[in-house]
């Protein structure tokens, strides 16, 4: 089954660290979204969200943005949807457009978009390795898969761009949910 993938991270200029450090693992990650036939769905801007649109596009795939305030985004976008919201309220429009998200690296951001898709109930990929707090909200997990008792939906953790691919052909949630 084809998803809807969505990609958070960090933003920022592309050829500076910490973006500029994890560009191998984003433009993996954006091919191997495109080339499974899935549609990547970002915030449609710079930093981690270029680098993952540029490869999806690259490899033939559909990459749309959900944009804040007027804002135009990258130039790799199939489909660009201005919110004229605010950077949080246009993520909760992302996260109700997507089968699961996975996080690589971020900030204060990416930590709501985490905290987003768990409340929705939306399965979560963390991106291990690639910092902020895809790797910092590790430590509060119960049982290491989950960010409350009540076990919403599983946390997975990947740390190559092969596994997180394998998590989601398997859907383990789709077993291990009570949604």
């Amino acid at each position: 089954m084809k998803m809807k993938i969505g990609v958070a991270g960090y933003s920022g200029p592309i050829n500076q660290p910490p973006v500029s450090d994890i560009k191998d693992l984003c433009e993996e990650l954006g091919t191997a979204i495109a080339r499974e036939g899935h549609i990547l769905v970002n915030g449609g801007r710079d930093g981690v969200m270029e680098l993952v649109s540029k490869a999806a596009a690259r490899a033939g795939g559909h990459v749309v943005g959900i944009l804040p305030f007027e804002d135009k985004g990258n130039e790799y976008l199939s489909l660009a949807i201005s919110t004229g919201l605010d950077f949080q309220m246009r993520s909760f429009i992302m996260l109700k457009n997507v089968d699961v998200l996975i996080a690589v690296g971020g900030e204060i951001g990416t930590a709501i978009e985490i905290l987003g898709a768990y409340a929705y109930a939306i399965p979560i990929i963390l991106m291990r390795g690639s910092g902020g707090w895809t790797d910092r909200i590790v430590d509060v997990l119960i049982d290491r898969r989950f960010l409350d008792n009540r076990r919403k939906v599983e946390v997975f953790q990947a740390w190559t761009v092969e596994e997180a691919m394998g998590i989601i052909s398997g859907r383990p949630w789709e077993v291990t949910s009570k949604w």
